[in-house]
C-alpha cells in the first residue's frame, strides 16, 4: 500500500465487510409489524436510520418507543435478522482487500454492535478471522453507540497509535466513534445510510470499499 508500518484499520462489520442490507430491511420491517407499523423500503431506511436505535424508531413513529416496546421491537429484530443473514455475503471484493492490506504489513480488527457471541462464529464461517488481529461485537445492551466500545477496543490492542487508525463503517456513528477516540474514519455508501446522511459526518465517503481501503492509507501515512 506504500505506507510504513504501523498503519491499522479498523472495520464494522454489519453493512460493510458483510452485505447484509436484505436481513436488516426484513428484520426491522418484522419489527416494526410488531407495533402495526407499515413496512419501510430500503431507501427509506438509508434516510433514515440513526443511531442510538431508539431516535430511528422516533422518526417512524413520531415519539421515542416505551420500554416495552423497545424490547419487543428489539428482541423480534434480532430473532429475524438470524433467520435472513444466512442468505448473505461478504461485500464484493472484501477477501482481497483484507489479504492486501496486511500484506502490506499493516494490521486490521473488527469492531461490530453485532452481538459478541454470534459475531466471532460469523466471521470465522467466512474463512477470514485469520486476517485480524482482535475481532469485538457488542456486550451488553443494544441501542447505543460505538463510541465507549470504541476506548475498550483499541484499548485492548498493542502497538495500535490511534494516530495511525483509520475507522471504516456505513453509519455516521462510525465516524463519531473515530473522533472520539483520536482516529480518523471513511465512510461507505453500501450499507446502512444513504450518502446524503453520510457526507453531514465531516470525513470522507466513498462507494467501495476498494476506495475506502485506498483512503485509509492516505489518511494513516
Amino acid at each position: 500500500m506504500g505506507k510504513r508500518e504501523g498503519a491499522h484499520i479498523v472495520w464494522d462489520w454489519n453493512g460493510t465487510l458483510f452485505h447484509d442490507n436484505d436481513a436488516i430491511i426484513g428484520a426491522t420491517n418484522a419489527a416494526f409489524g410488531e407495533l402495526g407499523l407499515a413496512p419501510i423500503t430500503m431507501e427509506q431506511y438509508r434516510a433514515l436510520y440513526c443511531v442510538p436505535v431508539p431516535k430511528f424508531y422516533e422518526r417512524l413513529m413520531g415519539r421515542l418507543p416505551t420500554d416495552a416496546e423497545w424490547e419487543v421491537m428489539d428482541g423480534t429484530f434480532h430473532r429475524h435478522y438470524a433467520e435472513h443473514r444466512t442468505r448473505c455475503a461478504l461485500t464484493e471484493g472484501v477477501t482481497e482487500l483484507l489479504t492486501g492490506w496486511g500484506a502490506g504489513g499493516h494490521s486490521q480488527s473488527i469492531l461490530s454492535m453485532y452481538v459478541h457471541d454470534e459475531l466471532v462464529p460469523l466471521v470465522r464461517g467466512f474463512g477470514i478471522e485469520t486476517h485480524f488481529v482482535r475481532v469485538d461485537g457488542r456486550t451488553g445492551p443494544s441501542g447505543g453507540s460505538k463510541a465507549e466500545h470504541m476506548v475498550r477496543h483499541l484499548g485492548a490492542l498493542t502497538g495500535v497509535d490511534p494516530a495511525r487508525t483509520v475507522v471504516i463503517g456505513d453509519a455516521a456513528d462510525d465516524a463519531v466513534a473515530a473522533l472520539h477516540v483520536g482516529a480518523r474514519a471513511v465512510l461507505y455508501t453500501g450499507g446502512s445510510h444513504s450518502r446524503a446522511s453520510l457526507e453531514g459526518a465531516g470525513v470522507p465517503v466513498v462507494d467501495t470499499l476498494e476506495e475506502a481501503v485506498a483512503e485509509a492509507a492516505r489518511l494513516a501515512a
